[in-house]
């Protein structure tokens, strides 16, 4: 039976190869640097954050200095990039007065973790002191945190999309644009150990219910957008994938090999969900029910799982764990202890 993500291809792009080529692997290089800088001036330019004291924007990127490229090994990616960044944010209080300031992120890099990258916000000198620094220093800096760690993510997936693909004897030929967008498009999942479309078994099966929960070192609003905006799904699954973030909305992640549809959607509190794994029985949905508590500087997530095939169970609890919960803490820079 196919695991979460398996049969996941790996990409390659020939733009620049060693003349030797061991164990028939082409060691290749392509530079990402253009459509890095381009990518994060797109994300950063927007983004705002509101309170009862008033509104800050990021307004101007003003410097995007480094690089990144993709290497492939004996086909695995590896991915580098090293940045310095600096931004201008706007901010208006209620009574309508107008600030500005400045935020730079000095070691947006392969070699930190999300949770370390450094966020300085401050306000320009001839500025007078303002509660929106506060807003900017908390609610801000995690946007953009969240932000910078989707570039990580689209660099993996975006970029490498028609790129060649690694086969036992050497390099394929590269796909075609039709031919990438037709692999994207499909709904079933191929993979090493299972290729087979859902069976419509025509009987009841005997199903299982059970609960997971972990916390995140991060708001119950972040959290929730984490589940219903598509290019943060596809940031932490590191693929492609669609979704609806509106009740009786769809969404396929990871490869296809899971899609569902919304139910319910509670702004940062609940989202109820029919989910289901690409090979269980056809037709069959599990209930799946997300709790978001707020626990002071950390939110808890409950996972409430209902009518999971009994011979699924265990494979959905560590595909939760794996494919959500870690994968959303790497991506984001949540991290806190499983409990």
């Amino acid at each position: 039976m196919a695991k979460w993500g398996e049969g996941d291809p790996r990409w390659i792009v020939e733009e620049r190869a060693d003349a030797t080529n061991v164990n028939n692997w082409h060691w290749t290089e392509r530079d990402a640097t253009n459509w890095s800088s381009e990518k994060l001036k797109s994300l950063l330019l927007g983004l705002s954050v509101e309170s009862e004291e008033g509104s800050c924007e990021v307004t101007e990127v003003s410097k995007v200095e480094g690089e990144a490229s993709i290497n492939n090994r004996k086909g695995k990616l590896i991915f580098f990039y090293e940045w310095n960044l600096k931004a201008t944010w706007t901010g208006k209080s209620k009574s309508g007065v107008k600030y500005k300031g400045t935020i730079e992120v000095p070691n947006l890099s392969d070699e930190n973790d999300m949770e370390d990258l450094d966020i300085s916000v401050s306000l320009n000198k001839d500025e007078p002191e303002t509660a929106l620094m506060s807003l900017m220093k908390t609610k801000g800096a995690e946007k953009i945190r969240i932000a910078l760690g989707s570039y990580v993510g689209f660099l993996k997936t975006e970029f490498t999309q028609g790129m060649i693909l690694p086969t036992a004897n050497g390099v394929a030929k590269p796909q075609s644009t039709s031919q990438s967008k037709a692999k994207q498009d499909k709904t079933q999942i191929s993979s090493s150990s299972c290729t087979a479309t859902p069976v419509n078994t025509g009987v009841k099966i005997p199903t299982c219910k059970f609960s997971i929960k972990d916390k995140f070192r991060t708001s119950p609003a972040d959290l929730y957008r984490v589940f219903v905006n598509q290019e943060m799904v596809q940031a932490f699954t590191h693929s492609s994938a669609t979704v609806d973030g509106e009740k009786g909305g769809k969404f396929r992640l990871l490869e296809g090999n899971v899609f569902g549809e919304f139910t319910e959607l509670v702004p940062d509190e609940k989202i109820v969900m029919k989910w289901r794994y690409n090979n269980w029985p056809s037709e069959h949905y599990a209930t799946i029910t997300l709790t978001f508590l707020d626990r002071c500087s950390e939110t808890e997530l409950k996972v409430e799982c209902r009518g999971v095939p009994d011979s699924q169970e265990e494979q959905t609890k560590e595909g939760w764990k794996r494919y959500y919960f870690e994968a959303i803490k790497q991506t984001f820079g949540y991290g806190a202890r499983l409990f």
